[in-house]
């Protein structure tokens, strides 16, 4: 008879990730094959579903696990396999267990409450102090430039520190960064742009828009939807238009630059997920890392071309309406480090949890930005604008339902054949 119990610790940190897997105490004539250990999930769009194989010593497949809720092969729960038959049962060794495992499921509860807690108050951070800065000194493409560059020293000290493992870098894993590092800077600067002429609350707004672009461009290419998935963006797009015609603060730049990032972050994911894939032993914080370091050097030469010449008089302008220069030193400083920080901390909730969860947390945190950057600059919001507002982000939420909905049942499919 053989007892075999597997596990596998599944709860990262938010600056270094480990995996820890028990071995078998029993296992005289099994040998267990493991593939390349693989991140929970990936941010751009990549999702791997690696598999867990267990021969014997004639190399005879016993056991094949495979879960896509997560990319080590197992669940976010610890599973035991045991032989069928075992009589050997302890009364008080699984009430010992039951208490574990309601003890480990309270502190990843509170874990993940803090990450969705840092993740909220992090991105409002970097809102409120992202528009002040803007308001002051109205050169977006520097300021853009200066978050890449406190992320990527960010990722640098990381490394350079051993508090995070160091990714190996490749010639052929550069290449196909340079896609989507270039429609990362598309999205980041288009969004800037946008905070710069308009209200934060009305930019993401225009943001939620953001499933309808993903929509139409992977229906370009190939991919098919469900009827649900199509008639969820309806309403974003509704909403979208009706917060538009009666945003007060209303430009034309700042609509076009919400409308530009959502193409360049959707064609980012897009590419990604066709050009990563085989690169799956890079997790998601380092692909984010190399991302940021190739964008800055995508940025800052064009930058320099495009309002290079105005800079020093905006500082000089901005430094007399601040009235101390510390004070605006601060401001820039917590946008860049929060921008950092947020992205960071969206991709610890969503090694955590899963996609759908990740989806509609990720809606009601725009809910809680545009509810907060209206309280802290008192922007004026009509009636419309607020009900256009609602009815954008409510399809979002749809758009979420449906789209888990339709990977549900493609993983049923993919287990039946």
């Amino acid at each position: 008879m053989i007892s075999l119990n597997l596990s596998p610790s599944l709860n990262p940190g938010l600056l270094h990730k480990t995996r820890t897997r028990q071995q078998p105490t029993r296992l005289s004539a099994l040998l267990v094959t493991n593939p390349k250990p693989f991140n929970h999930r990936y941010p751009l769009g990549l999702s791997p579903i690696p598999n867990l194989q267990i021969r014997d010593a004639a190399a005879k497949p016993l056991l094949s696990l495979s879960n896509p809720e997560s990319s080590s092969g197992f669940s976010k729960r610890p599973r035991s396999i045991a032989a069928v038959g075992s009589s050997d049962s302890n009364p008080d060794e699984k009430s010992d267990l039951g208490e574990a495992e309601k003890k480990e499921k309270k502190a990843k509860t509170l874990q993940l409450g803090i990450v969705f807690g840092l993740w909220y108050f992090q991105n409002i951070v970097f809102n409120i102090f992202n528009k002040k800065a803007l308001n002051v000194f109205p050169y977006p493409w520097l300021l853009a430039s200066f978050q890449l560059f406190a992320g990527s020293i960010w990722m640098l000290i990381l490394w350079s520190f051993k508090l995070y493992p160091c990714p190996k870098i490749s010639k052929p894993f550069i290449i196909a960064l340079l896609g989507p590092a270039l429609f990362h800077t598309i999205g980041h600067i288009s969004a800037c742009v946008s905070f710069s002429k308009v209200a934060v609350s009305f930019t993401h707004v225009i943001k939620s828009a953001e499933p309808v672009f993903s929509v139409i461009f992977s229906s370009l290419l190939g991919d098919s939807y469900p009827l649900a998935v199509w008639l969820s963006i309806l309403p974003i797009v509704m909403g979208c238009s009706l917060a538009a015609v009666t945003e007060v603060s209303f430009n034309l730049g700042g609509l076009s630059g919400a409308m530009i990032s959502n193409v360049g972050f959707v064609l980012r994911n897009i590419y990604s997920k066709r050009s990563l894939q085989s690169f799956k032993e890079i997790d998601g914080l380092n692909l984010y890392g190399c991302i940021s370091i190739l964008s800055l050097l995508y940025l800052f030469p064009v930058a320099i071309f495009v309002e290079g010449s105005h800079w020093v008089q905006g500082y000089h302008k901005a430094i007399a309406s601040v009235g101390t220069p510390s004070t605006f030193y601060f401001w820039v400083l917590l946008s860049g480090v929060f921008y950092h920080l947020y992205n960071q901390s969206s991709y610890q909730a969503l090694d955590e949890i899963s996609p759908l969860t990740f989806s509609v947390g990720n809606t009601m945190k725009r809910v809680v930005v545009i509810v907060s950057t209206v309280l802290v600059f008192r922007n004026p919001v009509r009636p419309l604008n607020a009900l256009g507002s609602a009815i954008a982000i409510f399809g979002t939420f749809l758009y979420s339902q449906a789209t888990a909905k339709k990977k549900k049942i493609e993983v049923g499919g993919d287990k039946k054949n």
